[in-house]
């Protein structure tokens, strides 16, 4: 695809504080008149949003493989919909989470085979990767203490299962370097979200998006 625009995606474990950073830029952007658009994987969609609602909320067991092929179909329908013509349209693409996450949670977490899911997860995205991501990388407990008490379907899984979620992030930012950029969001707000300008300001590759920056 020759997409004009730029693609940044927001990983984390739950609670890393991925959410608040990616709003932050937002309303960052939004005051320096860069066209963007914010949208989030699951939910994205309409269509997506029935099946987050589905992913996180669900009371009955949920397989591995089957929540696998959720997340692949909000993806596919996300992708085509919405995050490939804001591409071509020239517009920076804002989005909390995305493959990394699939690999990070079914893969490394639920145990599923990490090609298979690269394998699949290049298909429903038509070979399209993220530009930039920032991986808001936070301790398993501070991560829960953050959450609460009132958690969706994955938050509520036990520390061990965080953990390994984690450690696969970490795995994956030790294997893309030049895309996966750790920022340590155990700090306050504000200065995760310097670190995040700095990153950006330094990686983008597009003269016009990094004088905005400026």
């Amino acid at each position: 695809m020759n997409k004009k625009g730029l693609f940044i995606t927001f990983e984390g474990i739950d609670g890393s504080g991925k959410s608040t950073q990616i709003e932050l830029l937002a309303n960052y952007l939004k005051k320096r008149n860069i066209d963007f658009i914010l949208t989030r994987d699951p939910g994205g969609t309409d269509l997506g949003n029935c099946l987050r609602d589905i992913l996180l909320n669900y009371k009955g067991k949920i397989f591995p493989t089957c929540e696998l092929f959720l997340y692949l179909a909000d993806r596919a329908q996300h992708i085509e919909e919405k995050i490939i013509p804001a591409l071509n349209s020239g517009k920076v693409v804002l989005c909390d989470r995305f493959t990394d996450s699939t690999i990070a949670y079914q893969g490394y977490a639920r145990g599923l085979d990490t090609t298979v899911i690269n394998e699949l997860n290049s298909i429903v995205t038509q070979g399209l990767k993220p530009d930039i991501t920032l991986l808001y990388d936070i301790s398993v407990e501070t991560s829960l203490s953050r959450v609460g008490t009132k958690k969706d379907r994955l938050e509520s899984e036990n520390a061990d299962f965080h953990e390994q979620v984690r450690n696969g992030y970490l795995k994956l930012a030790e294997k893309y370097p030049e895309r996966i950029k750790i920022i340590d969001a155990n700090r306050d707000v504000q200065s995760a979200f310097a670190d995040t300008i700095k990153l950006l300001e330094k990686l983008v590759d597009s003269p016009d998006l990094t004088k905005k920056l400026d």
